[in-house]
């Protein structure tokens, strides 16, 4: 079975130990060190600065452990495995060097060739945490088959990228919760307007009322609920001008200012004409 995982997403799922040699590690053996890849004949070959030079470029890269280099006929050099140790303190010391570094550098380790002659293959993603530097505050980069440190201009347009895409996902996270807060408020608005509306259809149905009862009265009543009438007649055109403003767009002050006005004329009608109505009961 061979490793066909993308080198620069190692994943969780795939195999950590091989008997053979993986795809992958074939395909790198065929290489000589370069921008992705790397040759160590021992662990302690590996310094955090390899591993945050991989991480700090765009497609990140692989160092293969147990593996020396030499000149094939062309005069081109390539990896020749020699073995080295794969235990867990050998894995331990890698990930230490990795958890020195800021911010942590994330890798995979693989053991192979373990019917032969054990190697490991450090895969190293490209960081989404740029730029890494060691713990002495080394700023390193990967470039052709060496490690150099980072120039200013390159260092800067990194930390520039960085501040980009964090105010980019800032302000998606303000546009969705202003969005959310708009939302509400409309919710509130349309909640509060049917109130309203409901509120307006209750005294309408009391005016309906009340000049129902005004028609009931005898000629003598009649002349003194003139002034009642024209209350009556005041609170309507005052119930129009509110539904106007309501469909105007208007204030939510003017319209409950409104409100309250017709609400207290009405009760003071209401109490008059209960009264009318009692002294008309006694004589």
């Amino acid at each position: 079975m061979s490793d066909k995982a993308h080198p620069r997403t190692p994943s969780r799922h795939l195999r950590k130990e091989y008997r053979g040699l993986s795809r992958r590690t074939q395909a790198l053996l065929k290489l000589s060190e370069g921008l992705n890849v790397d040759f160590k004949r021992e662990i302690s070959g590996i310094k955090s600065r390899d591993l945050v030079a991989f991480a700090n470029t765009p497609i990140g890269g692989a160092i293969l452990v147990g593996v020396d280099e030499y000149t094939d006929k062309e005069g081109v050099q390539r990896g020749r495995i020699v073995g080295c140790e794969v235990d867990d303190k050998a894995r331990l010391s890698i990930v230490n060097k990795a958890t020195d570094c800021f911010p942590t550098v994330d890798l995979a380790i693989f053991i192979e060739n373990l019917a032969r002659k054990p190697i490991l293959r450090i895969e190293i993603p490209p960081g989404h945490h740029k730029p890494y530097c060691t713990q002495r505050g080394e700023y390193c980069i990967r470039s052709d088959a060496r490690v150099r440190a980072l120039y200013p201009d390159e260092l800067l347009a990194i930390f520039m990228d960085r501040e980009g895409e964090q105010f980019l996902s800032r302000f998606h996270n303000a546009v969705h919760q202003l969005e959310q807060q708009v939302g509400s408020i409309r919710h509130a608005l349309s909640a509060g307007m049917l109130d309203v509306s409901e509120h307006i259809h209750d005294l309408d149905d009391q005016l309906k009322r009340t000049l129902t009862r005004i028609g009931q009265f005898t000629d003598s009543n009649k002349k003194r609920s003139r002034d009642l009438l024209q209350g009556i007649k005041d609170s309507q055109e005052s119930l129009t001008v509110l539904e106007n403003l309501m469909l105007t767009g208007a204030g939510n002050g003017e319209r409950l200012e409104m409100l309250e006005a017709v609400h207290s004329r009405l009760g003071t009608l209401i109490d008059s004409l209960d009264n009318e109505t009692n002294g008309d009961s006694g004589s």
